[in-house]
């Protein structure tokens, strides 16, 4: 039975729609099912914190409708599909009482965000913004408020706060590090983006966190553990993803800090692969474009019949902060060397020099950020 079934792929986010379209690129005739649990409608997911810059609404930021997909990738899509289980003996994808067979599976059903547990009746104004779903959600719930409070100052809190001040909204982030974007940029670089953001109307409130979020007259009212009280409309949770797992572990495929897998994506369970910001891809999870891509078009021709180990190139990291351009390649954890920094104001170059002086990393803001692509040449590739 299984030599005629197709190949399953699971999400229709950037991760599964990519490497559909890479698929296709190869071979337009091999039967292709994606399930997902949600309407299938294409959107890139990095462009949900640039929707006021870009003056878009969730209509607006999609790019593609789920029967459009369908027929341009040449596909069955299965929508609003609960994963229930896998039988990796049968190669089965339980959909609840259903089974659907396939010949190999690929597993591109993202990260679940990070749900901070804190005190208080105000949560029915708290929002995660993971996909279109919950930024069409988040865009309702706006409509008439004026004050947003981020938690968290990573990428993606910071990228909110820069595209709600170009939207007109009053922000507040609350964080409980000393610097935005702690582990992805260097302190001088991190300063900054808080400058620039600062400059432009953003509050930070940093080394504190949410202690309380209640219920008040209009919206909410966030304590903090530092005293303070900021008051907000809506509160926009960003404090992390974690890829998802749990449904792998329990099909008994290995698991770490994500879904498992060597450089050919592959992973512990026969013809079942990860892709995306579920996979743990040769001990890293990289939950950013240009690996994912990568990855994207090494496994298109690995279920087409050629196998493929991925290979990355150097991929810099674009924050999407326009009131301060920037853009980093972090370096490897491993790496020997330090930072070396110049800077004038917010314009900030600061290199990671191996103790023999070859650029490992790097991080540019304000004017240098155009040096990025030169920056990126010197850098070695993750994956030769």
């Amino acid at each position: 039975m299984t030599e005629q079934a197709p190949i399953v792929i699971v999400g229709t986010g950037l991760a599964g729609y990519s490497l559909a379209r890479e698929m296709r690129k190869l071979d337009k005739e091999q039967p292709i099912i994606m399930v997902t649990a949600d309407d299938g409608v294409s959107y890139s997911k990095p462009m949900l914190s640039t929707g006021f810059t870009k003056g878009k609404d969730a209509n607006g930021l999609a790019q593609a409708s789920t029967d459009t997909m369908a027929e341009q990738l040449n596909i069955e899509l299965r929508t609003f599909a609960t994963v229930t289980g896998i039988d990796t003996e049968a190669k089965a994808l339980l959909l609840g009482e259903e089974r659907l067979e396939y010949s190999k599976l690929v597993l591109a059903w993202g990260a679940d965000v990070i749900r901070l547990s804190i005190d208080g009746d105000g949560f029915e104004h708290v929002f995660s913004i993971n996909d279109l779903l919950d930024y069409r959600a988040f865009r309702k719930a706006l409509a008439g408020g004026k004050r947003v409070a981020i938690m968290g100052a990573g990428l993606i809190g910071c990228e909110f706060a820069n595209d709600l001040r170009n939207g007109g909204y009053e922000v507040d982030v609350i964080a409980p590090s000393d610097v935005v974007m702690p582990g992805l940029l260097p302190e001088p670089a991190a300063a900054a983006v808080q400058h620039e953001l600062e400059n432009l109307g953003a509050r930070f409130h940093l080394e504190t966190v949410v202690e309380r979020i209640d219920r008040a007259e209009q919206g909410v009212t966030l304590t903090l553990a530092n005293g303070e009280y900021v008051h907000a409309d809506l509160v926009i949770s960003a404090v992390g993803l974690r890829p998802r797992t749990e449904l792998a572990r329990a099909a008994g495929i290995e698991t770490g800090r994500g879904i498992t897998v060597n450089r050919a994506l592959e992973t512990s369970a026969q013809d079942v692969y990860a892709l995306g910001d579920c996979a743990e891809v040769d001990g890293h999870v990289l939950l950013y474009v240009l690996p994912l891509m990568a990855c994207a078009r090494a496994l298109a021709k690995t279920l087409i019949g050629e196998r493929t180990e991925v290979k990355y190139g150097t991929m810099p990291v674009m924050i999407k902060t326009p009131c301060c351009p920037t853009a980093v390649c972090p370096p490897a954890p491993e790496a020997d060397g330090e930072w070396h920094v110049e800077a004038e104001g917010s314009d900030v170059k600061a290199l990671f020099l191996s103790p023999e002086g070859k650029v490992l990393g790097f991080a540019v803001t304000g004017r240098f950020a155009m040096e990025k692509q030169a920056l990126s040449k010197e850098v070695p590739p993750l994956h030769q």
